[in-house]
Parts: structure tokens; sequence; C-alpha cells
């Protein structure tokens, strides 16, 4: 099989590597990639949200499955281009990945769909922002309707910034506060059929202890000792199958990765978000313990044979990854400072580049990060700050809590 991989950020970078790892998989271009991906990929230059030209490289190299990592060449229509070629695809419609590039649409099919959620209004002014958060209280939950690369979220108990926020984006959307601890649940399915990977948790605030603005991810970990029984059979049964129930019925059916974010709450469950794609940087950890072919299984998503894919197989253990950030994130992140230590098995590139020397340098906000398994949660956490220790960028920053309140059993679930 002959993959063509769309992205070059930390996700693609997992992704590369569970897909080099299937023996199914005999060649693997990635478009733009990165360099950590050049290690495992031919990288081949494109334009990850232009249709027509990742559909021509697809046919170029002669793909027989493209998986689309990021979210805007998705909501751009990168999988219907493709998909028109005759190729397999792994990932949504253009339609279908509304559900992440527009809040309300999400909140639409929710509704249609007797998803539990929280309460929510889209609202397009200064007066109906204002009539949504008195209506709600703090902490004030303000979304921007549309994509924003994992940090158009405002959670605060000021007002003025809620407002401040809401005047930047636009429109938004307004929701209640749901408590309790977060949960990415990634569901492959193929519009009808899905199967969920293990849950992650993952951390938003680019500060120890959950301090500081939200960021696209500062670190993850799985699985998670402290989940409910029963959560994901339970998320399957009320989230999952009626949402691509409801999108087979509006004619825009779902096929790929289906992410659900989650709170639970005193109530049991409740959808803070859907994406339609992988998330980052869960996704280093999750693949990281999945055995099952990466390859295969995203195949099976593409093609509509999902329903008779074996069972999913999984490593023992626990995964842990920590991003380390360039100086100045998420505000202004400083780019071109030389990167040392990063050419190490369970480094994860996300915003890198190399000059033609060979040099190594920072080429976004969010760098690289240090992704590691053990036989717990505490070995595969102190395994990966052993890696993230030994990474020298000028300025750069990391949290140093990751999993730290899962392995010292200080999460507690409601109820």
């Amino acid at each position: 099989m002959r993959v063509l991989l769309v992205g070059g950020g930390g996700r693609e970078h997992a992704l590369a590597l569970g897909l080099a790892g299937d023996p199914a998989v005999e060649a693997l271009v990635a478009a733009p990639g990165n360099p950590g991906i050049a290690a495992v990929a031919q990288l081949r230059e494109v334009t990850p949200t232009d249709p027509a030209a990742v559909a021509a490289l697809a046919v170029e190299v002669a793909a027989d499955l493209v998986v689309v990592g990021p979210e805007a060449p998705l909501v751009a229509g990168v999988a219907d281009a493709v998909r028109a070629k005759g190729i397999a695809v792994f990932g949504p419609s253009a339609e279908a990945a509304r559900l992440e590039g527009s809040k309300t649409f999400a909140k639409d099919v929710m509704t249609a769909a007797a998803v539990p959620t929280a309460r929510a209004y889209t609202c397009e002014d200064a007066a109906a922002v204002a009539r949504a958060l008195d209506e709600f209280g703090a902490p004030y939950v303000v979304k921007d309707d549309g994509l924003a690369a994992g940090k158009g979220v405002v959670v605060t108990d000021d007002r003025a910034e809620a407002e401040r926020h809401a005047a930047e984006c636009g429109r938004v959307v307004i929701e209640e506060y749901l408590s309790g601890p977060e949960v990415s649940l990634f569901v492959v399915t193929d519009g009808e059929a899905a199967v969920p990977l293990l849950p992650a948790q993952d951390f938003k605030r680019v500060g120890d202890g959950d301090t500081g603005p939200n960021t696209g991810g500062m670190g993850a970990y799985a699985p998670l000792p402290w989940a409910p029984p029963g959560l994901v059979d339970d998320v399957m049964r009320d989230v999952v199958h009626p949402t691509l129930a409801e999108l087979r019925r509006r004619g825009t059916p779902f096929a790929g990765l289906l992410y659900v974010g989650l709170a639970i709450t005193p109530s049991g469950p409740r959808v803070i978000e859907f994406n339609a794609r992988f998330g980052d940087p869960e996704t280093q950890v999750v693949l990281a313990l999945l055995e099952t072919p990466l390859g295969g299984l995203l195949h099976a998503a593409a093609t509509g044979t999902l329903g008779v894919h074996p069972p999913l197989r999984w490593r023992d253990g626990a995964a842990v990854t920590v991003v380390v950030a360039a100086d100045g994130y998420p505000a202004g992140p400083r780019t071109g400072d030389v990167i040392t230590g990063a050419d190490r098995a369970g480094i994860i590139h996300a915003g890198t580049r190399r000059d033609a020397d060979g040099t190594l340098r920072s080429a976004g906000g969010r760098v690289l990060c240090g992704t590691a398994t053990g036989p717990d949660l505490a070995a595969a956490r102190d395994a990966a700050y052993a890696l993230v220790r030994d990474v020298e960028l000028a300025g750069s920053h990391h949290r140093t809590d990751i999993a730290s309140a899962a392995v010292d059993g200080r999460i507690t679930v409601p109820g």
C-alpha cells in the first residue's frame, strides 16, 4: 500500500511513525512533512489547503490511501477532491468536517441527535454576547465559531476578557461552563461502523496548574487510570452513534476520525467539542500504545470496511508526551533558534525546519515533544521528561506537571 500523508506537525509525525511501522505500507510520502517525518517518509511540497494540488499529488505518487492530518485541509475540501480521483482517503468531506469548522453547526447536530452537551448561544453582536454571559455567568466560555488552531476558546472569570474575545472573533458560541476532568476520545469511523481508541487527557493551558492562556496543547497521557468504568461504551452509545446517524440522515456521512472532547461532570459525560481529525498532542500517546497496524485500520475506515476489521490490540503500560514550546508561545513565538538533542527516538517534531547545512531550527510555537512509554504512568512520565531535558532550544519552555495529578491519584470524578 502506498500512502500519502498530508500535513507537517507533531500529529503528522506521530501518524508517520505509525504508518511506517505497518508492514503493509510499502511507500510513505508526506506533504509537506517536517525534518522528523523525513526520517521515515519521502517529503513533497504541497499547499495542504489546496484541494486540487493535493489530489494531483495523490495521483502523481499513485497513492492507495491519503491520510489528511490537519483540520484546515478537511474544511477546505481536500478529502472531497481526492475521493473525486477515485483514491481512498481517511478524512471527512468538507460538509461533514463542519463539525469542527463551525461550533454552531456542531451544536445543531448535537441538539438534533440528543447528545448531552452544554447549553449554548451563537452570538454576532455585543448585545447578544452580553445576554448570553448574563444568563450563564462565570466562568465564561467563549468560542470562536470557526477554526482557530485550538486557540479560539477563552474560559475566564473576567467578564471584560470574555467580551474582548467575543469582539475579536466576531461570531462566537457562548456556553455554560462544564465542570469536571476532561477526556479526549478518538473514534475511527467509516460513517457506519465506529471503533474507539484509548481515551487520553491533554493539557491546554500554557502553565503548570492549568494557568495562563489556552494553547494547541502542552502535553498528554494515556490511558486514564481514573476514568469511570464503562465510560467509552457510554460515550459510543450516547454521543458517537447518534451523531453519526444524524449526519447520515442529513446526507453528509462522516468518515474519518471523530474527536470527542468531553467533560466528566456530576451529571455524566458531556461533549465540549467535536473535531474532525486526530488531536495534537493526544495522537502522540494514543498511537504509541496502538499495536494494531495503523495503515490497515485507516484504510478500512476509508474504504467502508471497518465493520470487518479485526478488534484493536493495545500495548500494556502507559504513554506520556511533553511539548517543548518556543520563547513567547502562545502570544508571539520566536522562530529560527538552533535546536540540539532532537534527533533521537521519542522526539516528535512539530514546528522545526532544517537548514541546507543540516542545522535544525525552530519554525513554530510548539516546536517538538518528548513521547515515551513505560510499564505504568509514572515510568512513562519520567521517561518523557528525560527526553525533554536533553533538548536544547534557547528560551523554550514546557509544563512540568503533565500527568502528575493522575500519577498521584489527585483526579476525582464527580458522582
